[in-house]
């Protein structure tokens, strides 16, 4: 082969191959052209959901309640905490909700307790009323001026009492008439310190 003709051949081989290189490099353009984009809200939502609970936190409510155990619990992603999406609508003697929740199943999941005060009147939206739950809540609540127990007694001289949240106007009191022997409804929870039930006075 004369040496003109093996230069032709090389250019010719060195023209192929760099129409093969730019051909696969369009190809992988293209390929990432029809990919789909991220949504940018989106991914800073996936990355909300891995900060760690804060009770310093104060998120709206699309951000801050997810549903959880196929719909039946609301995870709080401020507290950490899960409630139930839908409280019971009976009403109980403050020494009964221990029996109600530590034996109740929510969404195939047992584990479930009384709250403390603090932790029920998180819940509280002070912005709103009747009931004072955030903005676009994902709970189904049995009354909007419904009054739940806490577990926390009442220190002092009323031990026979206990704190209660009422989700009308996010009121904090004590049981009043009747103390810990009175009627009112339970939202249990699941999730945080647990409670070492004490007798009814």
């Amino acid at each position: 082969m004369k040496i003109s003709e093996f230069h032709r051949l090389a250019r010719f081989i060195s023209a192929l191959a760099l129409a093969a290189a730019l051909g696969h490099l369009a190809a992988a353009e293209a390929r990432a052209a029809a990919a789909p984009q991220g949504n940018p809200q989106q991914e800073i939502a996936d990355k909300v959901d891995l900060i760690p609970p804060a009770w310093s936190q104060s998120l709206p409510a699309p951000e801050r309640f997810q549903l959880v155990l196929g719909g039946a619990g609301v995870l709080d992603k401020e507290t950490g905490l899960v409630w139930e999406q839908t409280p019971d609508a009976g009403l109980r003697q403050w020494h009964e909700n221990f029996f109600f929740c530590y034996n109740k199943g929510v969404g195939g999941r047992k584990g479930w307790r009384v709250p403390t005060v603090e932790e029920l009147a998180s819940l509280v939206d002070t912005s709103n009323s009747q009931p004072t739950l955030p903005t676009a809540h994902p709970f189904t609540i049995p009354d909007p001026n419904a009054v739940f127990w806490s577990t926390t007694t009442v220190v002092g001289n009323v031990p026979d009492n206990a704190w209660v949240v009422g989700f009308g106007f996010g009121v904090v009191n004590n049981a009043g008439f009747g103390g810990k022997l009175a009627s009112l409804r339970t939202w249990c929870v699941r999730g945080g310190q647990g409670y070492d039930g004490r007798p009814i006075f």
